[in-house]
């Protein structure tokens, strides 16, 4: 079996393309509308095997809109992600990551910590509020 992309709801495609490209250094892989009122873009890291689907629903009638578990129609346009759910990217080095973070506007939300000598995170949020952890790993221990 091969995990192929995790998806990502989000409230505007563009803002979101902005930053998991000029931010995080994903490329993007391919961007379509299958539907007038849905737009969809998948983006990978060099040579990964595993994508980060964006999806914009624009909908504002009551077909297109997504139904939820007990088949009411659900017209929600939050974005909505579980406090514990994030998304790891492996980076060289965490100072150097928070100067271009720096550049772009981004706090950090939270660290950096380091739970053992050979690996060090943080996180920071995307434009929807998920979790996104930076991870910095050092075989040494240093």
């Amino acid at each position: 079996m091969k995990f192929c992309w995790v998806t990502l709801h989000v409230k505007d495609i563009n803002v979101s393309l902005r930053f998991y490209q000029e931010v995080l250094g994903l490329e993007l892989v391919r961007r379509v509308k299958p539907l007038p009122t849905r737009e969809l873009a998948f983006l990978s890291a060099e040579g990964g095997e595993t994508q980060v689907e964006l999806v914009q629903n624009t909908a504002q009638d009551n077909n297109a809109l997504q139904k939820t578990a007990d088949d009411h129609v659900d017209h929600s346009n939050d974005i909505s992600f579980g406090k514990d759910i994030s998304l790891g990217f492996e980076v060289p080095s965490l100072e150097g990551f928070q100067e271009e973070l720096s550049k772009h506007g981004i706090p950090i939300h939270a660290g950096p910590i380091q739970p053992n000598p050979t690996i060090r995170f943080m996180y920071i949020l995307d434009p929807d509020g998920l979790l996104v952890q930076l991870v910095e790993r050092s075989s040494s221990g240093d």
